[in-house]
């Protein structure tokens, strides 16, 4: 039997992650894992007042990526997740904490947190990471889906996020041991007929050099 495959993807707010982890669904056949963000119950809060949420916010992320990786364990079908497990506390807690937005104590009861519920999760076979340069074109799109609690999202911290990102492949390799593969999406409309089949031809490819 062919080995269950399981892809993530890892990107910027706005890349268009979730488009793209669909797109993977549909035409692959995987099992799709969505971010949790639609019935995050902190979300509004946090975007309100990051200072007070940011820490309640990355446990409740913690806990329903771990819950994904939980069932995709027992799921039979190759999967897909929308953002990865690896993103909070590399990028999302680690930034919030240099803004101040989380003290050194959070801080490392978020990593004592993430590294107790990592210990026996399964790995993706692939991180995609999906890349655009451009923070006016990030937030063009995140204007453009319309999420309320996503309106008042500044240059400066899309900035600050992208820096983080840029060795993000980095740390998945040295740390993880996760393959990852990068795909600059600044000019590629995955939402048309062309963009699409070339993102999926790329995907396609890079999972092929999977061992």
């Amino acid at each position: 039997m062919a080995k269950k495959r399981f892809i993530a993807m890892a990107g910027n707010i706005g890349c268009g992650k979730t488009t793209a982890a669909k797109l993977i669904s549909q035409y692959l056949g995987y099992e799709l894992f969505d971010e949790p963000v639609v019935d995050n119950r902190f979300l509004k809060d946090y975007y309100r007042d990051m200072r007070r949420w940011s820490f309640t916010l990355q446990l409740e992320f913690l806990i329903r990526r771990v819950e994904h990786h939980e069932l995709i364990r027992r799921v039979p079908k190759d999967c897909i997740q929308d953002r990865t497990l690896y993103e909070d506390p590399e990028i999302f807690a680690k930034y919030l904490h240099g803004l101040g937005y989380m003290n050194n104590r959070e801080l490392d009861l978020y990593h004592e947190y993430f590294m107790r519920l990592n210990r026996e999760l399964t790995q993706p076979d692939l991180i995609i990471i999906m890349e655009v340069d451009s923070i006016d074109t990030l937030l063009t799109r995140i204007r453009k889906r319309g999420r309320e609690e996503e309106s008042d999202i500044d240059v400066d911290f899309m900035r600050g996020l992208n820096a983080y990102y840029s060795t993000f492949a980095q740390v998945c390799h040295h740390k993880y041991g996760i393959p990852t593969h990068r795909l600059n999406v600044e000019k590629l409309d995955i939402r048309s007929p062309e963009g699409r089949a070339t993102f999926l031809s790329d995907v396609e490819k890079a999972m092929g050099e999977l061992a």
